[in-house]
């Protein structure tokens, strides 16, 4: 089935046609047909937009204006290509023919390719004689990277172990300028984290990178299309270069930087091998002393260094560097709950989403400092991180007007809702607020109070609270009962209070406290 092409890969595309490349150097750099180049590039020549402003669009953008496939099956194709091994080996076995396995294949195979198809690819893999020829690198072209077989250590101060380090080097081939450093695995934290010091170090892009097919930075290996990691080719999008990873099993693809391996075995491994380092930073500000040494040396017959030629020839064609850093980038899918909010698994938080796409499926972007949840390529929600287990981190534009209008809940806010309706209700409500220890109970209950003026009107409303708070009491049920009992009405009532008289008559016989003393 046929692939739909990455915004990344379309950027790409572009990216080398801007530099000069042909459509079939495109696509043995991308490692995409042909054909397929060439379509996308009458696409974007048909379209009203420059090359410039189709880099500036965004992934969604750009798959809306380009929804074309690639041509390329690569199972069918693996499927053939295992299948050769068999035949193979049964070259040489009497009564061998071609059409008796094509035959066998063709009934093995859920969509076979026609004889003329199964012959042409089977020359192509096993061709009679097999050359290699020298490569011509251009300035400014490639820089390759590799880690190296053998390891460096570390030695643990507390416990005495030798601590592994692996070994990452790079090379810009038409000049052979190298860089070295130590680092911790070859996981893409740390291979992105290499490149990117190479970059710096080089002060410069080339147009593509070189890698193997590390695990790191391919996802899946195919001699025509690998899939590269989705961070990996992240980062060199932000650096305005392509990612080409050489074909499996093929060293001869990087030979130089193979050879630089050798050689850093040799000018740098072999006069550290009775040193003892404590800590990765004393490995690599060593191995950067020996470093410029190594790249200072005359090569023997061009009569120059690798930082003479890097300098006077290969530094002027690569492109510059973008004027910040690349941050790591990393992805998580998750599920918008019920709440509006997606659970972050990496610090076992929670970040809110507008809450128009609760139930959908999203991919969270988030590096060091930024979280971001995207749904169909679109971004959706932008947080700065917070690495505090199990919180919610809030944006109050996402939420819906009921829960906006209940995450403003606070002792301000109830006493301005309830000071229009008179200053009885408006002490009733303070004295609520201060009587609860959890503040959403002492919520509930303003609220409640203030909601009764919608039955009996603010005045009714004032008047129960006013006769509530000569009692002492201040009580949602006592007021209510006021109010629907008609106690509020009783003026006399409110006279005796206000003129603070006893209910008891007036006797003779009566006599007061006085009386007692």
């Amino acid at each position: 089935m046929a692939n739909t092409l990455d915004p990344m890969d379309l950027k790409q595309i572009i990216t080398l046609h801007l530099d000069g490349y042909s459509n079939r150097k495109i696509g043995i750099t991308l490692g995409i047909s042909r054909n397929t180049v060439n379509s996308y590039m009458k696409l974007f020549k048909a379209c009203d937009y420059s090359y410039e402003e189709l880099l500036r669009f965004d992934d969604p953008a750009l798959k809306e204006l380009f929804p074309s496939h690639s041509t390329i099956d690569n199972q069918r194709y693996d499927e053939l290509m295992v299948y050769f091994e068999g035949v193979n080996k049964a070259r040489n076995h009497p009564g061998f023919t071609f059409l008796h396995h094509y035959q066998e294949y063709a009934q093995r195979a859920r969509e076979p390719y026609s004889y003329t198809q199964f012959m042409e690819h089977y020359r192509r893999k096993y061709s009679k004689i097999k050359g290699s020829m020298k490569l011509e690198h251009e300035a400014g072209k490639e820089m390759f990277i590799d880690f190296t077989g053998k390891k460096l250590h570390v030695v643990n101060k507390e416990t005495g172990e030798l601590v592994p380090m692996e070994v990452f080097v790079a090379i810009l081939p038409n000049s052979q300028y190298t860089y070295v450093e130590a680092c911790e695995s070859q996981k893409r934290e740390d291979l992105i984290s290499c490149c990117a010091n190479a970059l710096r170090f080089y002060g410069g892009v080339p147009q593509a990178i070189v890698s193997d097919n590390l695990k790191s930075a391919v996802t899946r290996a195919s001699k025509y299309e690998p899939e590269i990691n989705r961070s990996f080719k992240d980062f060199a999008r932000h650096y305005n270069c392509v990612i080409n990873p050489t074909r499996s099993y093929a060293p001869q693809d990087k030979a130089l930087v193979e050879n630089a391996v050798h050689l850093v075995y040799q000018r740098i491994y072999y006069p550290m091998r009775e040193m003892t380092f404590f800590s990765l930073e004393e490995l690599n500000r060593e191995i950067k002393r020996l470093l410029v040494n190594y790249n200072t040396l005359l090569f023997q017959r061009k009569e120059a260094s690798r930082r003479e030629l890097f300098q006077s020839v290969e530094r002027e064609y690569l492109k510059p560097l973008p004027s910040q850093p690349y941050e790591m980038k990393d992805y998580k899918r998750a599920k918008v709950q019920k709440m509006g909010y997606v659970y972050f698994s990496p610090d076992k938080s929670y970040y809110s989403v507008p809450y128009r796409y609760i139930g959908k499926r999203t991919l969270i972007h988030y590096t060091r400092t930024t979280v971001e949840v995207y749904y169909n390529h679109q971004r959706i929600a932008l947080h700065k991180r917070n690495p505090a287990k199990g919180t919610y981190i809030t944006n109050k534009e996402h939420l819906s007007s009921t829960h906006k209008g209940y995450t403003d809940w606070s002792p301000e806010f109830f006493e301005n809702k309830a000071a229009p309706h008179g200053a009885h209700v408006l002490s009733c409500v303070k004295k609520i607020l201060a009587a609860t220890e959890y503040p959403e109970i002492g919520y509930k209950r303003a609220m409640g109070l203030i909601q009764l003026h919608k039955a009996y009107g603010s005045k009714r409303l004032d008047s129960a609270c006013k006769r509530a708070l000569a009692a002492d009491t201040s009580s949602y049920k006592r007021i209510k009962n006021i109010l629907e009992n008609n106690m509020d009405k009783n003026s006399l009532f409110h006279q005796d209070l206000e003129e603070n008289q006893t209910h008891i008559p007036v006797h003779q016989n009566i006599r007061g406290a006085s009386a007692y003393q």
